[in-house]
Parts: C-alpha cells; sequence; structure tokens
C-alpha cells in the first residue's frame, strides 16, 4: 500500500473541520474528510477506499466495548440511580461546598460510565438550584460541571478511556487507574478557578430555573444507586491490584471490560429491585451510543488515513529538530486531536492511531503514552464546532457569546492534568 503524503493528511484532518463547522454530519464529515485527504496525499481512490475500511476495521473492539458500556449507562440514566448519586453528594457537602458539591457530583456520574454531557445534563438543575440560593454565577456553576467532567471522564469505562486503551493495546482498568492522580489534580483545579467565579460572568435569572426542575420519577435509595458502579470499579479493578500486590490467584481474572460492564448493570438493576425494567433500560443506553458508535466509526476512517502517512514522522522530525523531549509527543497529539475533531472519543482514535508508533518509538511506555494522550485530548476538546460545547451551554440556557468567554477556563482544568499526567507518567515512571 502507497504511503499518502502528509500534506494528504492535513487536508483529511482540515476538510473534516470545515465540514463539521458547516454543520454537515460529523460522521459524513470524518468520511468525506478521509476521502479527500487520501487523493491529495497522492494515491488511488481504490487505495482510499482501502484504507478507509481498514481505518473503520480498526476500532470495531472499541465500538463492540462501547456498545456494552451502553448497558451500564442505561440502567443508572434510566433507573434515576445517576441522579439520586448526584442529588445525594450536593445534599452532603452543603451550600457552603456547593461548588465542589456540583464538581465532585458531574466527577463521580461521569466516572462510573456515564457520558459527560448526560451528567452535565443531569446535575444542572441540581446545580442551578444550588446556585440560586447562594448566589453563584451561571458562568462558575458550568465551569464547575465542565471541569468535574473532564476529571471524571479520564477515570471512566467511556468511550474515549475504551478509544485510547484499544488504540494503545492496554487494559481499560490500567487506564482508569492512572488516570486518577490528573483527574484530582483537575477537580482542585476546578474547584479554585470556579470559585473565583463565583460573582463575575452570567448570572443567574428566574428563567433560568425552569430548567431546574428535577425529576419526579421515584429515585432508589443512594446505596442501592451505587451498587452497580461499585460492582464495575471492583471487577475492572480486581486484575490491576493484583498485578500491583502480586496476588497470583487474582491475576488469572482476565474479563474484559465487555463483560464486566453489562454484569455490573444487571447486578445493580437487581439490586434495585428494578431488573423487570432491563429491556427499556438497556435499549435506551444502546440509544444513546449509536450517536457515538458512529462518530467513532468516522474517526476510525480519517484515522486510517492519517495513519498511512508520513505525518507522523514530521512531526517526529519537527521535535527532534526543536530540541525537545520527545515524551511531549503524545500530550501535544492529544491536545492537537482534541482541537481538531472537537471530541475526547474521536481525539483518542485519531490521535492513538496516527502517533502511537511514533510516540511509542520515542520509548514512552504504551500506558504511559495512553495516558498522556488521553489528558492532552480534554484541553481543547470543548471547541464551538463539537457537539459537547453547544449541548453544556444549553444545559443552563447559555448563549453562544456567553459560553466562548468560558472555554479558556476549561483548557486550564484540561491543561492542568495534562501538565500533571505528563509530568507524572513522561518523566518520573
Amino acid at each position: 500500500m502507497p504511503v499518502i503524503h502528509w500534506s494528504g493528511a492535513i487536508c483529511a484532518l482540515v476538510v473534516a473541520v470545515v465540514l463539521i463547522f458547516k454543520k454537515v454530519n460529523p460522521v459524513y464529515a470524518l468520511f468525506g474528510g478521509a476521502i479527500l485527504g487520501g487523493l491529495v496525499g497522492g494515491i488511488s481512490l481504490a487505495d482510499t477506499v482501502k484504507i478507509v475500511i481498514e481505518g473503520t476495521n480498526s476500532v470495531m473492539g472499541a465500538v463492540v466495548r462501547v456498545m456494552a458500556a451502553g448497558v451500564l449507562a442505561g440502567i443508572l440514566i434510566e433507573s434515576g440511580a445517576a441522579e439520586k448519586i448526584a442529588e445525594t453528594i450536593v445534599e452532603a457537602l452543603g451550600e457552603k461546598k456547593a461548588i465542589l458539591a456540583i464538581a465532585l457530583a458531574t466527577m463521580i456520574i461521569t466516572s462510573v460510565g456515564v457520558f459527560i454531557t448526560v451528567a452535565i445534563i443531569i446535575v444542572a438543575p441540581i446545580a442551578l438550584s444550588v446556585a440560586k440560593k447562594v448566589g453563584f454565577s451561571k458562568t462558575a456553576v458550568l465551569l464547575a460541571m465542565v471541569g468535574g467532567g473532564k476529571a471524571g471522564n479520564i477515570i471512566s469505562p467511556n468511550p474515549n478511556t475504551i478509544a485510547v486503551a484499544k488504540g494503545f493495546n492496554v487494559d481499560l482498568a490500567n487506564v482508569m487507574i492512572a488516570g486518577f492522580l490528573p483527574a484530582i489534580a483537575g477537580l482542585i483545579t476546578t474547584v479554585i478557578v470556579a470559585s473565583l467565579l463565583r460573582n463575575k460572568g452570567v448570572q443567574l435569572r428566574d428563567a433560568d430555573l425552569e430548567v431546574a426542575a428535577t425529576s419526579t420519577k421515584e429515585k432508589p435509595s443512594f446505596i442501592r444507586a451505587m451498587v452497580a458502579p461499585i460492582t464495575a470499579i471492583i471487577l475492572l479493578g480486581i486484575n490491576p491490584v493484583a498485578h500491583i500486590l502480586h496476588i497470583k490467584f487474582l491475576m488469572s481474572f482476565n474479563v474484559d471490560s465487555m463483560i464486566i460492564l453489562p454484569v455490573a448493570g444487571i447486578v445493580g438493576l437487581l439490586a434495585m429491585g428494578q431488573i423487570n425494567k432491563i429491556i427499556p433500560y438497556t435499549t435506551a443506553g444502546l440509544n444513546k451510543m449509536t450517536g457515538t458508535v458512529m462518530l467513532l466509526i468516522g474517526a476510525g476512517a480519517i484515522a486510517g488515513v492519517v495513519s498511512k502517512s508520513n505525518l507522523s514522522d514530521v512531526v517526529v522530525m519537527g521535535i527532534k529538530a526543536s530540541g525537545i523531549s520527545g515524551t511531549f509527543l503524545a500530550p501535544i497529539a492529544g491536545i492537537l486531536m482534541g482541537a481538531a475533531m472537537a471530541s475526547t472519543s474521536t481525539a483518542a482514535i485519531v490521535a492513538s492511531g496516527t502517533f502511537g508508533k511514533a510516540i511509542l518509538a520515542m520509548g514512552v511506555a504504551p500506558l504511559n503514552a495512553a495516558v498522556m494522550v488521553h489528558t492532552g485530548a480534554t484541553v481543547i476538546d470543548h471547541m464551538p464546532h463539537g457537539n459537547f460545547f453547544h449541548v453544556t451551554g444549553e444545559s443552563v440556557k447559555m448563549s453562544i457569546k456567553d459560553r466562548m468567554k468560558l472555554m479558556p477556563y476549561e483548557s486550564i482544568v484540561g491543561g492542568v492534568m495534562t501538565v500533571v499526567a505528563t509530568i507524572i507518567y513522561g518523566f518520573l515512571i
């Protein structure tokens, strides 16, 4: 198969971004960019099609795991468990620690397997009600939710974590565990920055509280709501912890997340006494994953084209010429692809598929590379051409203009997590 010229790879990414800006469906935008990139890069249409198909095939492992994760996500959301967890955390910490409560609630809801956008939609009504009582601005509230969500996202069994784990061929649980310290740094940064903004930015209006009406459906108790996420965490953590502690009989427990996440969801459903709802809940979960699955396939297509180009060689040459450490290629790849794709999940696939071999060739361990790419993808993944930007703004009824003003603060949170991850996994471990 001929090598695609790096200009074709750049063209593929630029065309995809421009098409997304023009409101073309992101999946078709990614496919369109991939095909045009192959042609511009000097290969035939037939070869381009082969590469695109190879690229989509390469993400099938991640796709299957994401679909399996839909069982857990659907059960947590539809049963009211996710909302109950958020309410309990906010009530426990109280109004005096409102920013911490909002950020922590969003972090935990995201970290147990709920999409970051869905987690923010769940927490938003609770957060707005609390913010109205204590007089905090919408700007501070939204940053608390976004920052907490970003922190939870890098330690979750969500599509982005699954994608980066698959991209570097490392265990999902290990990626989640390795992201813990950067996530804590992100949470602390979120609380500090959001607290500084509590009286600044867009103020709450009475009309905004229309979205603050929480669900009236009966919710499970907090203990029962936590059964599913705790089960998932325990099962996912058995093998990594066994290797850390050298517990031989547990090392043989090597069950994939494709099995663990649905099992955890079903166990939680039994604990909540709602096993009769398994079909509607899991169907809803699968429906929520459909858009992401399609996006991952589109990302695989463009990643296939970019990975078959010499773009990574050009970037490596540039890094070597600049004299900076090759370790920085991992976070830089995540940051650039996060900005281009405006999606952590898509960025994880494209960055690992495009720069994975080059990063590993620099002597970086696969797990370390995965964590640095993953955190890097959170720095500028909130660009306006992505779904995350608009959904989060709408969750608190914020205009596009005001939503854009929040972007630098979001990047601070992602930037701190990336710096911490790079220091730990790029230079210390």
